[in-house]
C-alpha cells in the first residue's frame, strides 16, 4: 500500500515536541504541537488546518505567535484543539496584541477551539479577527466515546487526556479507508478508465447496498448501468493509515492504558522517552517517560514503527543509546 500520511518531526529528537502531517491528495495539513515552527515555510503554515496541542507548556505552545502573524489578512478558519482552559489561554494570547485596525481587514480569519475534557461534553469558543478576537462560546459537543474530536477530509483526529501534573492530551490521526482499483481486472474486463470509478469507490466506501446503480461511460458508445455488486470485484478495499502522537505524560497504569488504546495498531507512532532507564526515578518525579516504558507502551499497542523525540538536553551525546533502549524495550533490533 502506498504511504498516504506524511508526517515531520519538525525539531528532531531533542527540540520542541511538534510533528507537520500532510495527507496525499489533501490540500490541508495538520500541526501536532505548536512549539519552534522555525522548521517550517510560510508555504507549509498556510497550508495547517487544524493545530491540535497537547498542553500549554512553553515548548508545545510558543509557536503560535508565528503562525498567527501569518494567517492576518488571509481567509481562514482554523481548528483548534488542546485540553481543559485551553480557549481561555488562546484569548489571552490573543489580547496580547491590539487590534483596533481590523476593520480595514476584509479577510475574516476564525479560530475554533474544541477542548477535550473528562466531562460528558467538549466545551467551544470562536475567535474573530473583525471582532478583536472577543470569545463567542459555541454549543459544545457531547464526548465521542472513541475521542474523536473532529473529522478533516479523509483525516479523523481522535484525542485521549492523559495526566503530566495537568491535563495532557495525546492524539491518533486515522485516514479513511482506501479503495484502489484493479486495472488488470478493467483491462481484463474491457472496461475504460474515467469519472465513474470516484463513484465505483465512494460508493464501496459508503456501504451502499449492492443494487446501487453505477453508469459507466463508454466513449463511442452509450452508457451502460451496472450495479454495484457486480463491479465490487474490480476494487480492493484496505484500512487507512494511522498515527499516534503521545508526549508528556506519567509512567501510570491508567496513563498507559489510556496511551496503549490510543496508539493501538498505529503504522507510525510518536512518543517521548525523555529520560534513560537508569533515571527512572528522575523521570517519575518530572511525570515523564524513560525509554524502557516508551518502548513497552509502543509494543503493547502493536505499533509498526516507533519514532522516539523529546529527549532530555541531559542525554545531548547519547541519542542512539537512548533509542537502542527504546527499540530493546519494545521487542526490536537496534535502529
Amino acid at each position: 500500500m502506498r504511504a498516504t500520511l506524511h508526517p515531520r518531526l519538525l525539531n528532531g529528537r531533542q527540540g520542541d515536541p511538534g510533528v507537520y502531517l500532510e495527507a496525499l491528495h489533501h490540500a490541508e495539513a495538520l500541526l501536532l504541537d505548536c512549539g519552534d515552527l522555525s522548521a517550517l515555510g510560510p508555504r507549509h503554515l498556510l497550508r495547517v488546518g487544524v493545530v491540535a496541542v497537547s498542553h500549554a507548556h512553553m515548548d508545545h505552545w510558543a509557536g503560535f505567535d508565528r503562525l498567527l502573524r501569518l494567517l492576518i489578512g488571509r481567509e481562514k478558519r482554523l481548528q483548534v484543539v488542546g485540553p481543559s482552559g485551553f480557549a481561555e489561554r488562546l484569548y489571552h494570547r490573543l489580547q496580547a496584541y491590539t487590534w483596533n485596525l481590523v476593520d480595514r481587514i476584509p479577510a475574516e480569519l476564525a479560530f475554533e477551539v474544541t477542548e477535550v475534557t473528562e466531562g460528558a461534553a467538549w466545551p467551544r469558543a470562536r475567535f474573530r479577527l473583525q471582532d478583536g478576537f472577543r470569545p463567542e462560546e459555541l454549543a459544545p459537543v457531547p464526548a465521542a466515546p472513541d475521542g474523536t474530536v473532529l473529522r478533516q477530509g479523509p483525516l479523523r483526529l481522535r484525542a485521549a487526556v492523559l495526566d503530566h501534573g495537568t491535563p495532557c492530551l495525546g492524539f491518533a490521526v486515522e485516514e479513511a479507508m482506501h479503495v484502489n482499483v484493479w486495472r488488470t481486472r478493467l483491462e481484463a474486463r474491457g472496461l475504460p478508465t474515467g469519472p465513474w470509478l470516484a463513484a465505483l469507490k465512494a460508493a464501496v466506501a459508503a456501504g451502499a447496498p449492492e443494487e446501487t446503480p453505477i453508469t459507466i461511460e463508454i466513449r463511442g458508445a452509450a452508457p451502460a448501468t451496472h450495479p454495484l455488486g457486480a463491479l465490487r470485484d474490480l476494487v480492493e478495499v484496505t484500512p487507512g493509515q494511522r498515527l499516534a502522537y503521545l508526549t508528556d505524560f506519567a509512567d501510570t497504569p491508567a496513563n498507559r492504558a489510556a496511551a496503549i488504546a490510543l496508539a493501538r495498531e498505529a503504522d507510525i507512532l510518536f512518543i517521548e522517552a525523555p529520560f534513560a532507564v537508569g533515571d527512572a526515578a528522575h523521570a517519575f518525579d518530572r511525570r515523564h517517560l524513560t525509554t524502557r516504558a516508551a518502548g513497552e507502551i509502543a509494543r503493547a499497542a502493536g505499533a509498526r514503527r516507533i519514532e522516539p523525540f523529546h529527549f532530555s538536553p541531559r542525554y545531548e551525546d547519547a541519542e542512539a543509546r537512548l533509542l537502542a533502549e527504546v527499540h530493546a524495550a519494545a521487542g526490536r533490533p537496534p535502529p
